[in-house]
């Protein structure tokens, strides 16, 4: 195993990637090159005690990948599903709440100031008044309680892009001759240094990405299913008199799916060990929520079931 070991690290140290030399005052000005991260890489595939027939370099950025999601994504997304609870538990029932007093003291006013008009025009103008009005409280309620939705939809984005770029550039520059990354196989992949020349891998992980987009339906409560499909059939009904109805979820999920093509696209361009963290972190990241949406959909159905099975507990007799 020390042979094998130190045989590694010669090779490493042979294929490592050589830098052009800098001047000592502009070496003092750079922060930390990429050729830092390349050498730790190389340095911590060689001191990983693997098995033999463990391939060194996929082992270790499949562990790299894991290690960093669960060290610093894992978090962060835990934060957001706590920040979204706050949003759907707290807030807005508290706007629900508000919803008929604000109605009738929005048509008050409208009464006052003899507002004219036919009965649809009336009732277009109140609701849009309402809905102004509690747009307004909403926002001042997610402020208040700090789960705004933007922000907490921007978490994953801000902490996985940065995680994301920094490791495929020092796995692409590692993937550049001389390099180690031409010994080794993995899967369909001939070498790590070269794109797959079956496609399989990319392929795969555009199905991956595209699970994860589908996935939100798969883990929804009845009273959601009930509440989206009252939405769809109200949305259809605007449709339906000539409005125009802007849906930001659908395309959404509709510019996921087209992201979902494209990274197949991508990644039959990339070398093999930039696709292999791809599809290592896109599997974590389907993993992980399906997760925590499980963990979500069973903590919900026992709030919906705490009520009723409080009323069937007998009362102690005096």
């Amino acid at each position: 195993m020390l042979a094998h070991c130190s045989a590694r690290r010669a090779v490493n140290v042979l294929h490592r990637p050589c830098g052009n030399v800098q001047p000592r005052s502009f070496q003092r000005r750079t922060f930390v090159s990429i050729e830092t991260f390349t050498n730790g890489f190389l340095d911590l595939a060689t001191a990983l005690p693997l098995p033999s027939s463990f391939p060194p370099y996929s082992t270790t950025i499949i562990i790299c990948t894991v290690v960093s999601r669960l060290i610093w994504t894992v978090p962060f997304s835990i934060w957001a599903k706590q920040r979204q609870r706050r949003a759907e538990e707290e807030v807005l029932p508290i706007v629900n709440s508000l919803k008929p007093g604000v109605s009738k003291l929005v048509l008050t006013e409208m009464q006052k100031i003899g507002v004219r008009g036919t009965k649809e025009q009336i009732q277009a103008a109140h609701g849009k008044r309402v809905k102004q009005l509690l747009t307004t409280r909403q926002k001042q309620l997610f402020s208040e309680y700090r789960c705004s939705p933007g922000f907490t939809m921007a978490i994953p984005i801000i902490t996985q892009v940065p995680l994301f770029m920094g490791f495929s550039i020092v796995l692409n520059r590692l993937s550049q001759a001389p390099t180690p990354f031409d010994s080794e196989s993995f899967l369909t992949l001939s070498t790590l240094a070269h794109a797959d020349p079956t496609a399989t891998l990319p392929i795969a992980l555009g199905l991956i990405t595209l699970a994860n987009v589908e996935s939100s339906r798969w883990f929804m409560t009845d009273a959601q299913r009930e509440r989206q499909e009252k939405v769809q059939k109200w949305k259809e009904d605007r449709v339906a008199r000539g409005e125009t109805v802007i849906e930001p979820q659908k395309i959404i999920k509709s510019a996921l799916r087209l992201i979902s093509v494209g990274r197949i696209v991508v990644a039959t361009m990339v070398p093999g060990g930039v696709i292999l963290y791809w599809i290592t972190s896109a599997t974590f990241g389907l993993v992980q929520t399906w997760i925590m949406d499980y963990l979500e959909l069973q903590r919900k159905r026992k709030l919906v079931l705490a009520p009723a099975l409080s009323k069937k507990i007998p009362t102690a007799k005096q």
